[in-house]
């Protein structure tokens, strides 16, 4: 089915969340995949519990206050290594699929977008490492808005710049969550279920599930 707007989240969708610090594993110690968790983990219960309480800090902020956090909870990582992590968020990879599934789509006619919780800058950085400001149309951020996913709000940034009915939109995550949020709005919501996780949310279930992008 075809619709008029793709429209991806970004971190865990397009581009590896786990990149920053698997680059770094070696230095990081045997606890490299926990600690890479935890980071993610804090990073998004930071930005859900700033939202309900109305005190946005933009993502970059809350990246830099995980990762604090982390160093604190796993313990024996040398700290030296905290600007070097945060550098490598800025260069994420994307994952093998996405410049292939994003070209095909465009060559569509579709609108190609982003719409993400992370701030303005740390999006154009991982769109341009990754080599896909030629496919994407429009980089949405949370940050116009001062709040986060999955507030009703944030969906209706694509529908209003685009002047589209939410169901001619189709939405792909990775996140459970967000297509939970995406799928309340009435978007059409493609789960990338990259890592074989059950089901959740069961009264706000996508139309697909897929394991990457690949197939979309």
């Amino acid at each position: 089915m075809s619709h008029a707007a793709y429209v991806f989240d970004a971190y865990g969708t397009l581009f590896d969340v786990h990149a920053a610090v698997r680059r770094h594993a070696g230095d990081v110690g045997p606890n490299y995949q926990i600690f890479s968790e935890i980071w993610r983990a804090k990073q998004l219960e930071y930005s859900w519990t700033r939202a309900l309480m109305g005190a946005y800090a933009d993502f970059w902020q809350l990246t830099e206050q995980a990762l604090d956090y982390t160093f604190k909870r796993i313990g024996g990582v040398d700290p030296t290594l905290r600007q070097k992590l945060l550098d490598a968020y800025w260069k994420l990879d994307c994952y093998p699929e996405v410049p292939a599934v994003l070209k095909a789509l465009k060559q569509r006619g579709a609108h190609i977008a982003i719409l993400s919780n992370g701030s303005p800058a740390m999006l154009a950085s991982a769109v341009k490492n990754a080599a896909l400001d030629t496919v994407i149309d429009d980089i949405f951020s949370v940050d116009a808005l001062k709040t986060y996913k999955t507030a009703p709000a944030v969906y209706d940034l694509v529908t209003t710049n685009y002047r589209l009915y939410p169901n001619a939109v189709s939405f792909q995550s990775s996140n459970r969550w967000d297509i939970a949020g995406a799928t309340k709005f009435g978007f059409r919501t493609v789960w990338i279920n990259r890592s074989d996780m059950p089901d959740e949310y069961f009264d706000l279930g996508p139309a697909l599930i897929l394991p990457s992008l690949e197939s979309l």
